[in-house]
């Protein structure tokens, strides 16, 4: 292999690398967005792991937050509670650091 080889491949590792990581972030994120939205909706505890991890597996392949925003506030207007879309977002900036520490944490 040539040193532009060399380079083109380890580029190429580094890509998928920090998509896997990316991937990853946004599911841990989601599953405790999903959380503390099933508690704010006052779930019964045996429902709320389902809820987080209905929500997290929805946006795995799409990774947009409007998404998963937009179905958390009809799941509150469906239970007659108030939420806005910034409440939401607000949420999910914190919960990517959450994210990204756990993810970071791990070997």
């Amino acid at each position: 292999m040539t040193t532009f080889d060399d380079r083109e491949h380890a580029f190429e590792e580094k890509f998928a690398h920090d998509q896997d990581i990316r991937f990853r972030v946004h599911a841990v994120r989601n599953r405790l967005l999903g959380l503390w939205a099933a508690e704010k909706l006052r779930l019964p505890p045996a429902e709320r792991e389902p809820y987080a991890m209905a929500l997290a597996q929805a946006d795995v392949a799409k990774f947009h937050d409007d998404d998963i925003i937009h179905r958390i506030m009809g799941d509150f207007f469906a239970k007659g509670e108030r939420i806005t879309e910034a409440e939401i977002r607000a949420q999910l900036e914190a919960l990517l650091e959450t994210a990204k520490r756990r993810i970071a944490s791990k070997p």
